[in-house]
């Protein structure tokens, strides 16, 4: 069974900061992470793109969270993570992790359970 735990969401005021964590685990099958990304959905809204990573560590970013957020990953933890500073109140949403799994016969995609990030203003 294949996961992604995500951690760190929570609440925080206007300019501060917030380090989100997705590990993904698949209950013992060998598999290789590739793209892993950051999505976020507020209500209302479509989700949407955050950060992307490749397994080389190259990064894409939305321009709204470009030089606020970081994108980086652990391969040898299978784990992302997403630094998030001088947050404001339009970063609140449900982030979502996602991730293709490269397993011996198929590539596949998974999403986590969400966790929610809430910026006061």
């Amino acid at each position: 069974q294949v996961q992604l735990v995500e951690s760190g969401g929570g609440l925080v005021q206007t300019g501060g900061s917030l380090r989100l964590s997705c590990a993904a685990s698949a209950s013992g099958t060998p598999y290789i992470a590739n793209n892993m990304a950051w999505y976020r959905q507020a209500p209302g809204n479509q989700r949407e793109l955050v950060a992307r990573i490749t397994r080389s560590r190259s990064t894409t970013y939305a321009d709204s969270v470009k030089g606020r957020f970081t994108i980086s990953r652990d391969n040898a933890k299978n784990t992302v993570y997403l630094q998030m500073n001088s947050l404001k109140p339009e970063d609140t949403a449900v982030y979502y992790c996602n991730a293709d799994l490269s397993f011996a016969l198929r590539l596949q995609n998974y999403w986590g359970q969400g966790t929610q990030v809430t910026v006061s203003s």
